[in-house]
């Protein structure tokens, strides 16, 4: 661990808070929106621990997620739309509840929120079995193909993991009209993900093969 590295991940993470505190909080009107409370702590918790777990057992992966910058034409679109996505979803959010537009009921949220955190284990669990996991679409050195745990039931558990925790999002804000926004971030993965295969599988000793044993990329027996 470097101190950094330590001073880096600890401004992104406050920088990140921020961010999303005032993407919701000023179209909200109010700081009284107990669902970006909610959304913010189970988001900004368990990521606080994460990065503290990331920075001690293993620190070049934290630093590659850090300082990803992706090469590919192709993935700075799916990057500058998923990012368009997450900024008019939680601006909408903010304002369905200033102005009362559809509220969904409480029950929705909370439930919403449990998915969100079951997610982040799992996001964990696809981190710990691919260390070779980065921001960006690329082939490290030394990288082998990972075909054990999740990997073994789809190839993109990642993306998978996203989709559900992306899709929560909305629902713990209460806003069905973010969630409907939301719905376009299968359609950006599966863009990025018709990209980053034709990488792997060109670049990524193995994968071609690895392709022909698990059939399904995100989700098992659908697609």
């Amino acid at each position: 661990m470097t101190r950094g590295l330590f001073c880096q991940a600890i401004l992104k993470f406050i920088l990140g808070a921020v961010v999303i505190g005032i993407l919701i909080f000023l179209p909200a009107g109010t700081f009284h929106y107990w669902n970006a409370w909610l959304l913010i702590g189970i988001l900004f918790v368990p990521m606080f621990f994460a990065g503290i777990v990331m920075m001690s057992k293993n620190p070049e992966l934290l630093k590659k997620r850090l300082n990803a910058k992706e090469q590919q034409a192709e993935q700075n679109l799916v990057i500058k739309l998923s990012g368009l996505m997450f900024v008019t979803g939680f601006i909408i959010a903010g304002l369905n509840f200033r102005f009362e537009w559809v509220m969904i009921p409480d029950w929705i949220s909370w439930i919403a929120a449990v998915v969100f955190l079951f997610s982040y284990v799992l996001y964990a669990e696809v981190l710990r079995e691919n260390t070779y996991l980065s921001r960006t679409v690329e082939v490290q050195q030394g990288q082998r193909v990972i075909d054990t745990g999740l990997y073994g039931i789809v190839r993109h558990p990642m993306y998978s993991v996203t989709i559900v925790l992306f899709l929560s999002m909305p629902l713990v804000l209460g806003s069905i009209f973010s969630f409907v926004i939301f719905l376009v971030y299968p359609i950006i993965i599966a863009k990025r993900i018709e990209n980053e295969e034709i990488v792997l599988e060109k670049s990524l000793e193995g994968y071609a093969e690895y392709k022909k044993a698990v059939k399904y990329k995100i989700i098992p027996f659908v697609w």
